[in-house]
């Protein structure tokens, strides 16, 4: 793959992955609420989704997705009603700094697996994800060369600045709540709340036809 496409692929999808989204919104949250060490979990998970998005598109689930009427809505209404769920969980919160700091595990929501899954949930259940993709990734495909080594490697290109993209959106959460003490985790859970809740009905009110 030559390199100056590889360059531009990652110019293109580091300003796309900045735009704040839900996996990027739940770094941000994860950051105030359990720190960057745990948020981690939640990026891995997430890098973890856009491997099995770009495999997804390279073996054509993305066209079956822009094709099928059914498919589409199947995954874009759970995409929409877990956007919504963690939404509302968010918005209930009372993420003190204090239980902000509680080791892991302390809490249910807190708990490794807890963390990766939402982030992890969130990506593969978007279908805007699978038409962003198919969309994208064949522009800097070489389709007289073998494929599944360009996809591997745009895979990976994406993954690292996804991840961290994520990280710095950790950081930034988890520094926020430090300087604005004990009200700084809650009021980051609201935004990230209601940011979530906006993307649900987005997710909701999107056809193919806008893709």
């Amino acid at each position: 793959m030559v390199g100056t496409t590889v360059v531009a692929f990652a110019l293109v999808a580091f300003i796309g992955i900045t735009t704040p989204g839900p996996t990027v919104l739940l770094a941000l949250s994860n950051g105030s609420r359990f720190g960057v060490r745990r948020a981690c979990l939640g990026m891995v998970g997430a890098v973890l989704s856009d491997f099995v998005l770009i495999g997804a598109v390279a073996l054509g689930l993305g066209a079956l997705l822009a094709a099928s009427e059914f498919w589409f809505s199947v995954v874009k209404w759970l995409g929409a009603g877990y956007l919504a769920f963690l939404g509302v969980m968010l918005l209930r919160s009372k993420g003190t700094l204090e239980a902000s700091l509680q080791p892991a595990g302390a809490t249910d929501t807190g708990t490794a697996r807890s963390i990766f899954l939402k982030s992890f949930l969130v990506a593969v259940t978007n279908p805007k994800g699978y038409l962003f993709f198919s969309a994208f990734l064949p522009q800097f495909i070489d389709p007289a060369a073998p494929q599944a080594g360009q996809y591997l490697v745009l895979a990976l290109v994406f993954a690292g600045i996804d991840f961290v993209v994520m990280f710095g959106y950790a950081l930034l959460g988890a520094q926020a709540v430090r300087m604005l003490r004990r009200s700084g985790a809650i009021w980051l859970d609201r935004m990230c709340g209601g940011a979530l809740l906006a993307l649900a009905g987005s997710l909701a009110l999107y056809r193919r036809g806008g893709a």
